[in-house]
């Protein structure tokens, strides 16, 4: 592990491009409990476990692409798609016992709460952007979702590998209150993790379509807004409804679905309590 941190982005994506990425303990114990019976798993079952799990999802579209065919002319940019390719058994023989995160960070609980709080809003935000995608008709929904589950894999990459200094850009955040997230990694880690996340997913190769999807220089894209808007909800709503950045949030999302913001709020599972109000301003001003 980074006991200090690295001098550039390079440094941090050769130290992280030879590390072995841990994945979720309940994605090992999902992946032994359907191994029982084999032969009747399905692509889609396997599919959801992946889904359930960023790292394993990254791990999946590395390992695709390190190993691609030559004859393989065209990316691949799904779980399903990912699985269909490989085959069932050859999925379990590679992805079936990998290292846990849980194991990783045995000795750092508090970095482990951190790395675990990064996952739940990773599976929010594909949850959400899903959501979106299907409200908005997307080509393929499944390309969205995976886009933004990824979206923020570096974070988690340094919370995994890099606990104590998160645990510094943590306590800069707690010791100056509206301190922006990029500004405080920049203090400590010397980089920022959005721009260490573009490079790492040009450095392993993943599909142009997923980096595009995850760039926000990109984002009048309607396909990459819908992940930018998922996510950032994810994120201002992992501190709770009464987040004061989250009222734009269901502005701009109204606007990209072309639906009320009280449509939205119910969508995504916002407390009556909290839409109520919107929907009768909405209702007066008809």
């Amino acid at each position: 592990m980074l006991a200090a941190p690295l001098d550039s982005i390079e440094s941090y994506i050769n130290y992280f491009s030879h590390k072995d990425i841990t994945v979720l303990r309940r994605s090992m114990r999902t992946l032994a409990e359907l191994q029982k019976d084999e032969d009747s798993v399905s692509g889609r079952a396997l599919a959801n476990v992946v889904l359930q799990d960023p790292m394993l999802a990254l791990r999946v579209l590395v390992y695709l692409e390190a190993h691609r065919n030559q004859r393989q002319n065209h990316d691949i940019t799904t779980a399903d798609r990912a699985i269909m390719m490989m085959g069932i058994t050859p999925f379990f023989e590679k992805f079936g016992n990998l290292p846990t995160v849980e194991e990783k960070l045995a000795t750092h609980p508090k970095a482990l709460v951190g790395l675990l709080k990064v996952v739940s809003r990773a599976k929010h935000a594909a949850r959400w952007a899903r959501e979106f995608a299907l409200m908005r008709h997307d080509i393929d929904v499944d390309e969205v979702t995976v886009a933004a589950l990824l979206h923020d894999a570096a974070e988690i990459l340094f919370w995994c590998f890099a606990p104590t200094c998160m645990l510094k850009v943590e306590q800069l955040k707690r010791d100056h209150s509206g301190i922006r997230s990029a500004v405080a990694q920049q203090a400590i880690l010397g980089v920022n993790t959005r721009d260490t996340q573009l490079a790492l997913v040009r450095e392993w190769h993943l599909p142009e379509l997923l980096i595009t999807l995850m760039n926000e220089d990109n984002a009048e894209n309607p396909r990459v807004k819908n992940v930018i808007l998922a996510c950032d909800l994810a994120r201002h709503a992992a501190n709770g409804w009464d987040d004061p950045a989250l009222p734009d949030d269901y502005v701009a999302i109204s606007e990209l679905l072309r639906v009320k913001r009280s449509v939205v709020m119910q969508r995504i599972g916002v407390p009556e309590e909290y839409w109520q109000p919107v929907a009768d301003a909405e209702t007066e001003a008809e």
